[in-house]
């Protein structure tokens, strides 16, 4: 009996140490495996680290980026509307100089205008026409001018390069007192006739004469000068 009981306690012992072999086994995987764990997560630490890192560093650099495109944008914009303004100013300046060009024209033809309508306003207005032939030949003007009872010293004439004007000064004529005149055609007092040339004269050839009360102009014409071209 006591060899049956030390046999069943020495079994039970042995099994008593196999479990504890087995918990020691146990515990030591289950160490090895949160080791793991533990290693497994300062990985996936160290990779979100990483990660978060990258992602920051390419924040940086996309925002750098677009910094740099915005300024040189914003220089681009202000480039352009500075080269807009300048040709603005170059358009505005070259319309204004061609706006008072065109007015100084119309103010210079304007003048012309009325300087040819007080001529021809004096010629009415100084007494009646004188009347003159205008001949043309070839070399020269020729203007023919009766002016009785005249005589030469009552006489001006005027020459430009493109007009001849004749004055004349006939006596002033007294009129007596309640005459009454159906029509007065003879001249009186500075009569002035101005005539324009069909071409042009030379000034410094011209010359008059009067001769029984006929003032006679001889306008020489200005002689084109020919220059003979070499033919190479």
């Amino acid at each position: 009996m006591s060899d049956k009981k030390d046999a069943m306690k020495d079994e039970l012992q042995k099994k008593t140490l196999q479990a504890k072999n087995k918990a020691d086994e146990l515990k030591a995987k289950t160490m090895v495996k949160q080791e793991e764990i533990k290693n497994n997560a300062i990985e996936v630490k160290k990779g979100a680290l990483k990660k978060t890192a990258d992602a920051k560093d390419s924040a940086i650099m996309k925002t750098s980026e677009i910094k740099e495109t915005t300024t040189n944008k914003t220089a681009e914009i202000k480039e352009n509307a500075s080269q807009r303004s300048a040709e603005f100013r170059e358009n505005a300046e070259k319309t204004r100089k061609q706006t008072e060009s065109k007015i100084n024209e119309f103010i210079s033809s304007l003048k012309d205008k009325q300087e040819e309508f007080g001529k021809t306003i004096a010629e009415y207005t100084a007494g009646e026409k004188l009347l003159t032939d205008v001949i043309n030949t070839e070399n020269s003007i020729i203007i023919k001018t009766d002016l009785p009872p005249l005589t030469k010293e009552d006489v001006n004439v005027n020459i430009t390069e493109d007009s001849v004007e004749i004055v004349a000064q006939f006596e002033e004529e007294e009129e007596e007192e309640n005459l009454e005149f159906i029509k007065k055609e003879r001249n009186y007092g500075e009569t002035i006739r101005t005539i324009a040339l069909p071409v042009i004269i030379d000034v410094k050839k011209a010359s008059a004469s009067f001769v029984n009360s006929v003032l006679t102009i001889e306008l020489p014409k200005v002689q084109e000068e020919k220059i003979n071209v070499k033919i190479e």
